[in-house]
């Protein structure tokens, strides 16, 4: 497996670098010579999606007890729960998911993903990028600027900021856990920190309300910040040119700014104006408060919202080594079952959903077999995932696993497929570049889309 998997890094690394070269060799500018190679190729990109809410389950939940239930695997596999009836034929999920089992009509439930490694940082950077980290010597994968950029750096680059707001962002807190504050994959990578999601993490915020560390001192009004802002605004007008440090330093200098002056905009951060029938409809807890954010930041114009689960603990996540129905059943699964499930009929509702990808996913599955502390261990020989929405066809599973949830035995689907089926939705395809800090053109996509989810 790592050499497979390695070797698509380089063939990634080769690609761009060849590209760049091809380019400049050429005297071919780069928006022609990729119109011309998409022509030549028959490219075609029919992605309706605007934008993208990825649901992101750190630890890595069952796929046996969420979206791909075994009910006839021996004794020691099967576990405690039984598949509960969907609005579609044939296809059954978790019985403690009973409210995304209604909404199964909107949802594509990949059932035979992989990528093979059984390591957090490995995972978690293929399911926030679609491709593998950069060699590291030792260790999980922190985060890295060698490393290929996540989706939503990814977007943030090709559609921009808008209205104020950053093109991407990350609530409530990072993905990683006690021993690992963040793992690699969650920022822009060889993109550059400019285009970074903005990550709002603090242990005591609760989404939705005011923004940690945004907001005006208690000794300063409006009229005195605004003339404070003027004289900044005066003075660095006369500096000199700045290092690229103070350039980054200045952008977020100037987006904390903007969070004070451009109230309208940043106000799809808070809640205090939605129906507490609405807030209660979503969770009124960390997940579920983020869902409800990152739709109301979907509606402002952000390209890319990343909800990671809420904590950081081994024992609150999905990484469910013991007491793993225990804490599905009471703890995980019934939050998820209540925010996904809103998140997706609100979209619908107000007319969003065709426009707005929604994903589900974690850094693989759990083992078959059930351990000996009742819980199940980390398994990246086959997971399951969710598409719904932003033109993915719903009502339907693709591929197979066997009947143990051990592997995939029908359309195997490497992560690297996942995403790019994600990207196509996007209108992203495998001649569309990003730039990385030096200029040169790197292809992210380098998987193909599943045919069978649109």
């Amino acid at each position: 497996m790592s050499t497979l998997h390695y070797a698509n890094q380089a063939q990634w690394q080769r690609r761009a670098f060849l590209q760049a070269g091809a380019v400049s060799a050429l005297g071919l500018s780069l928006p022609n010579l990729l119109l011309a190679r998409s022509t030549s190729q028959g490219v075609r990109l029919n992605g309706t999606a605007k934008a993208c809410i990825l649901l992101y389950m750190t630890g890595g939940p069952a796929q046996q007890e969420t979206f791909d239930p075994k009910p006839d695997a021996p004794e020691g596999t099967r576990g405690e729960f039984q598949p509960i009836a969907t609005t579609v034929n044939g296809i059954q999920i978790c019985e403690h998911l009973p409210k995304l089992a209604k909404l199964v009509h909107h949802c594509a439930l990949f059932r035979s993903v992989w990528h093979g490694s059984n390591t957090h940082g490995v995972g978690v950077h293929y399911n926030l990028t679609g491709l593998k980290h950069a060699p590291r010597r030792s260790g999980e994968p922190q985060l890295d600027r060698k490393d290929p950029p996540s989706i939503g750096s990814v977007m943030r680059q090709l559609r921009g900021d808008r209205n104020g707001l950053p093109a991407a962002v990350q609530l409530p807190r990072p993905v990683g856990d006690q021993n690992n504050a963040m793992w690699a994959g969650q920022h822009a990578g060889v993109l550059g920190p400019k285009y970074d999601p903005l990550f709002l993490f603090d242990e005591k915020w609760l989404p939705g309300d005011p923004l940690p560390g945004f907001g005006l001192a208690r000794d300063v009004g409006e009229a005195r910040q605004k003339d404070r802002t003027r004289l900044l605004d005066s003075l660095e007008q006369q500096r000199p040119a700045r290092t690229q440090a103070e350039q980054d330093f200045a952008r977020f200098q100037r987006m904390a700014l903007d969070v004070i002056s451009s109230e309208r905009s940043w106000r799809a951060f808070k809640l205090d104006d939605e129906k507490p029938a609405t807030l209660e409809r979503y969770g009124n807890n960390r997940f579920g408060r983020s869902c409800l954010v990152a739709r109301r930041l979907i509606e402002a114009g952000v390209a890319l919202v990343t909800v990671p689960w809420g904590f950081k603990q081994s024992e609150q996540n999905f990484d469910t080594h013991n007491k793993h129905f225990a804490k599905m059943k009471s703890m995980l699964l019934p939050p998820v079952d209540l925010a996904f499930s809103a998140l997706l009929e609100d979209l619908h509702e107000r007319g969003m959903l065709h426009e707005t990808l929604v994903a589900w996913t974690g850094e693989f599955g759990r083992t078959p077999k059930i351990n000996k502390s009742a819980g199940r261990d980390h398994w990246g020989r086959v997971y399951s995932a969710v598409l719904a929405g932003g033109g993915v066809r719903g009502g339907r599973f693709i591929g197979r696993s066997d009947k143990e949830g051990g592997s995939p035995v029908d359309n195997p689907v490497h992560v690297t497929d996942l995403f790019a089926t994600m990207y196509h939705a996007l209108g992203v395809g495998p001649d569309t570049p990003v730039y990385d800090q030096t200029g040169r053109p790197l292809f992210v996509v380098q998987g193909k889309p599943v045919p069978a989810a649109f």
